[in-house]
């Protein structure tokens, strides 16, 4: 049970209370001007400053009964650390919104807080929670803006991959839709509710799934390592890998081949499947992959179809679409 009195509710306090707590977890500040004012100052060492945005929404993004505060935070900064890092950027600093029911338990918020910093701290070493907003919501959410450094690097774009490239990837291909998959199947009750995890329950590799899924830790120092080795195209794999590579394929004007014997056992997660948050890269021929990166393919001339899978066409859905995909009848 709840001690009330130890772990109130955020509609119990006030902003200040709420917001004092929240600093205290995240630790010292990098900016020039950090937490405190109306608003921060960012250095930014060559001028040019790379930024994102990302929202996660209590429903289509994530359910409480699945995630822990400690695990929204880590990914809703992981999710975005890796949009910078797709750019060839090292991550600085991220602005976080919170909205939320006046209901929320002050001990979420501060696991929250928690697993921002771990996920920085892991993550992107130098990177920190530098400023944000809070305000009331019937729905809880997460807004993240992630700003990064290019040191001088030219950004690496969606639009440079071109006809003879390698195309490759850094990071896992499959195991955050496994995951999914696990908490669909297993851990909601008959009228579609999620239901809490029990991981006693689940196989080790399931466990790794389920993880890839909650609290994803994509590879962003491996950005600026491809920008350093020569990258001539790169992106962020949220939403499936046919999906995301059809978006890197559109922008350049070429076809992306992929070889499914590249992509493991389970071929049709690899594919789909989003969330893990891996890196997609093309690299010319003539140039060595990078430490991390793995060739699953090549880049063509444009043909009929952006991508194609072992020569063919992909047929049935390609990844996530939040709005063709989500359906609130499921919970």
């Amino acid at each position: 049970m709840v001690d009330e009195h130890a772990d109130p509710t955020v509609g119990e306090l006030r902003e200040g209370v709420i917001l004092r707590s929240i600093l205290e977890r995240l630790g010292e500040s990098n900016a020039l001007v950090g937490p405190g004012d109306d608003a921060a100052l960012i250095a930014a060492a060559d001028g040019r400053v790379v930024a994102t945005v990302d929202t996660l929404v209590h429903g289509p993004d994530f359910r409480l009964a699945w995630s822990s505060g400690y695990d929204l935070g880590y990914k809703s900064a992981a999710v975005n650390l890796v949009d910078v890092a797709a750019m060839g950027a090292t991550p600085t600093a991220l602005l976080v919104a919170l909205a939320m029911p006046d209901a929320t338990r002050l001990s979420f918020v501060t696991g929250l807080a928690d697993g921002l910093r771990a996920a920085c701290r892991e993550l992107a070493p130098g990177c920190r929670v530098e400023g944000g907003d809070l305000t009331v919501s019937d729905t809880l959410t997460i807004a993240v803006t992630a700003l990064g450094a290019l040191a001088g690097r030219a950004p690496v774009l969606r639009s440079g991959a071109r006809a003879g490239d390698v195309v490759a990837v850094a990071g896992d291909l499959g195991r955050a839709a496994r995951g999914l998959r696990v908490l669909f199947e297993r851990f909601t009750d008959a009228a579609h509710a999620p239901v809490p995890v029990d991981e006693s329950v689940l196989t080790p590799a399931e466990r790794d799934d389920l993880a890839a899924q909650l609290r994803p830790a994509p590879p962003v120092a491996l950005g600026p390592i491809a920008a350093d080795a020569g990258a001539t195209a790169m992106m962020d794999v949220s939403d499936g890998l046919l999906l995301d590579a059809s978006r890197l394929a559109e922008a350049s004007g070429v076809t992306v081949a992929i070889d499914s014997a590249t992509l493991g056992d389970d071929v049709h997660s690899a594919l789909t499947g989003g969330e893990d948050h891996a890196l997609l890269a093309t690299f010319a021929p003539d140039r060595p992959l990078p430490a991390g990166f793995r060739r699953i393919g090549g880049v063509l001339p444009r043909a009929a179809d952006p991508v194609v899978v072992d020569g063919a066409r992909y047929e049935g859905r390609t990844g996530w679409d939040p709005y063709r995909d989500w359906d609130a009848r499921t919970g």
